[in-house]
């Protein structure tokens, strides 16, 4: 305690109020022979977050629209007033609607998330060839192949999901190949063993069309995930197509 006072004045009391976390302490660094892939601990997810805000940026004439939200504690829940679960996206665009003096801005709110397309970022458990039996062999993504489109997810099949409609599926595909964008489709492991979710459900329940879309990773979850370089860079550019195509359609 007299060292961290020292160092950097914290008390004793202050540790009751702190939100402190130990992390491995490894510097992100490439691997393979042909230095193919990236190594590094928190790849889930802040790899899609920093791909979508560096896509947004640099999307181009935009007619409508368009932002990246970023979310806090999706791997328990996405429970609290910074998860999905909480209304303060939608008390955001509320604002917006009453700045523009819309009659019923609750229900402009409402109408606005309902006519919304969305890419859930987040990302997808890549066949890892030393536990081949916890996925699903015919259907589990690569290291290599592109951005992955994960349908639906879920556990022991699709409970505890969303499952994003035929019809928007087919047009994030119209839009990905447009723009010539490596893809693949996915699911989280071999059902009743691996599964997992994400926060697309939390915006599919308010009416809006949803899909996950991210790059695949070696390792999700471990103090290590191996994601490939060529992935994280069609990824950016998935979402980049997305935000200027679907806009301005």
């Amino acid at each position: 305690m007299k060292l961290l006072y020292e160092k950097y004045g914290i008390k004793e009391e202050d540790l009751f109020s702190a939100d402190l976390q130990l992390v491995p302490a490894i510097q992100p660094r490439e691997i393979g022979i042909d230095r193919s892939m990236i190594g590094a601990y928190g790849h889930d997810d802040r790899i899609c977050a920093y791909t979508a805000v560096t896509a947004l940026i640099d999307a181009k004439n935009l007619k409508r629209s368009a932002c990246v939200l970023l979310l806090d504690r999706e791997e328990i829940g996405s429970d609290g007033n910074t998860g999905a679960k909480s209304y303060f996206w939608m008390n955001g665009i509320m604002r917006i609607a009453r700045l523009l003096s819309l009659e019923e801005p609750w229900e402009s709110t409402l109408l606005a998330v309902e006519r919304s397309n969305m890419l859930s970022g987040d990302v997808a458990a890549a066949i890892n060839p030393t536990f081949q039996d916890a996925h699903d062999t015919e259907n589990a993504p690569q290291l290599g192949y592109g951005i992955v489109l994960t349908k639906y997810t879920g556990r022991g099949g699709k409970a505890g999901t969303s499952d994003a409609s035929a019809e928007f599926v087919a047009k994030v595909r119209k839009v990905l190949n447009r723009a010539s964008v490596n893809w693949q489709t996915g699911i989280l492991g071999e059902v009743d063993r691996g599964g997992g979710g994400t926060v697309a459900k939390f915006f599919a329940e308010k009416g809006m069309d949803v899909l996950d879309a991210g790059p695949a990773l070696l390792g999700m979850h471990s103090p290590f995930e191996i994601a490939s370089k060529a992935d994280i860079y069609e990824t950016y550019r998935a979402y980049k197509a997305f935000l200027e195509m679907l806009n301005n359609a």
